[in-house]
């Protein structure tokens, strides 16, 4: 059974950090690639970034690059994104999931989304 946890989320204020972790079962990370998404209220859900282990290639989103870091740790089957120098319009549900691509309609798998809330 493929299954993705998300976890690592939560409330800080601008300018602050949070790791988020995706925690995948069910598969080897290099078999797909792994990607956040978000979705704030009202909005549709974006990409953020993706990370393919095979080819160690990565992909950020224009609104957060130089900000948030993707990386893996293949021995825990786990993708972490590192996000720093928050910003209140990072406020949003994030979720990771498995596919190919980096769009939403590559994505095979979701796991459950985590909450982030950056005050000003």
């Amino acid at each position: 059974d493929v299954q993705l946890q998300a976890s690592g989320g939560g409330s800080v204020q601008a300018g602050g950090s949070l790791r988020l972790s995706c925690a995948a079962s069910g598969f080897t990370l290099d078999v797909y690639a792994i990607c956040w998404f978000r979705q704030a209220p009202g909005k549709e859900r974006e990409g953020v970034s993706c990370i393919s282990t095979s080819d160690g290639n990565t992909y950020y989103a224009d609104s957060v690059k130089g900000r948030f870091t993707i990386s893996s740790d293949n021995a825990k089957n786990t993708v972490y994104l590192q996000m720093n120098s928050l910003k209140p319009e990072d406020t949003a549900v994030y979720y990771c999931a498995a596919g190919y691509g980096t769009l939403v309609g590559g994505m095979g798998y979701w796991g459950k989304g985590t909450q982030v809330t950056v005050s000003s």
